[in-house]
């Protein structure tokens, strides 16, 4: 494989070609979903299976990819966080085809405050529920100031820039090819309300806060993102009345959890890397906390100590 040369705006190259077109498919659909979304930031009258109210934009960016990645050869599932159960796209995950796992619009709250919003891709090696092992890639596009997507697979992590075509698809060009946490750490963004906290969380957040900058979104994809840019910590706890937290497995907490351990990080529910927690249900729900291997350890440490 010959790696592509950000400052030349080189191709993506995935050592494998499902991978490949599936991140291919995702970009593909990237500024479509992004234009669509003034028109969908009322809600649509309907739930997902985890009883959160769905807005049109949600629907909108989850029928998008839907048709997009079934059409991908290769792929033999397409699971998503608004659909209760996976859309069989033809072929026997495990057995030479791919599931691909997707929040299609994370961050959706963000929509009426026009804040960041993204989606995240999971693509499995085996039906879900799988735990986060059964992971060959993961990514995420973030709309922001600029579409950009990050890939992880076997090769590492790279940064991607998603632009419109003249057809009106997206196509993506790596502008960096081995994306590192750095080694001192700068930001976190810690989710729930503070009240919810446990205490033995709320304790630990009182020491980070005296080190690092606060840099909270309301959107997952955009606080990571700014973890993996300037190092730090992400955590949505457990809470006091949710202690399952509320980030879903599959379509979320897998998937970053993946990107961020490849980029050198690490990440846990608490007292487990979170690619070893064992799922029950496709829509499980867990804590997560990812970012610089140091400050998950201290994490951890100070919850087994409360």
């Amino acid at each position: 494989m010959v790696d592509p040369d950000p400052a030349d705006g080189g191709d993506p190259s995935e050592s494998d070609p499902v991978v490949a077109a599936i991140f291919d498919a995702v970009a593909a659909t990237a500024p479509e979903i992004r234009a669509a979304l003034p028109g969908r930031r009322v809600e649509s009258g309907t739930d997902n299976p985890s009883g959160e109210s769905v807005l049109a934009g949600d629907l909108y960016a989850d029928e998008l990819l839907a048709d997009a990645l079934t059409a991908v050869d290769g792929v033999g599932s397409f699971v998503s966080e608004e659909r209760e159960t996976a859309v069989d796209a033809g072929g026997a995950v495990g057995e030479g085809a791919y599931a691909v796992a997707i929040d299609p619009l994370d961050g959706s709250s963000n929509l009426r405050s026009n804040n960041a919003m993204g989606t995240v891709v999971g693509v499995y090696d085996a039906p879900l529920p799988a735990t986060g092992r059964d992971l060959v890639a993961a990514g995420y596009v973030l709309y922001g100031p600029i579409t950009t997507m990050i890939v992880a697979d076997e090769e590492g992590v790279r940064e991607e820039v998603v632009e419109r075509e003249s057809n009106g698809s997206g196509s993506r060009s790596v502008v960096e090819d081995d994306l590192t946490l750095p080694d001192d750490p700068l930001v976190y963004g810690f989710g729930g309300r503070v009240p919810d906290w446990p205490a033995d969380f709320t304790a630990f957040a009182r020491e980070i806060e005296d080190e690092l900058k606060l840099r909270y979104g309301g959107a997952m994809v955009g606080d990571v993102n700014q973890v993996l840019t300037y190092g730090g910590l992400f955590a949505y706890p457990a809470l006091v009345d949710a202690p399952e937290g509320k980030l879903r497995l599959s379509f979320e907490a897998n998937p970053i959890a993946y990107i961020v351990e490849r980029a050198g990080g690490a990440a846990t529910d608490g007292d487990t890397d979170i690619l070893d927690v064992e799922p029950e249900g496709v829509h499980d729900r867990v804590p997560l906390y990812v970012g610089n291997e140091g400050l998950v350890k201290r994490l951890e440490d100070a919850l087994a100590d409360g």
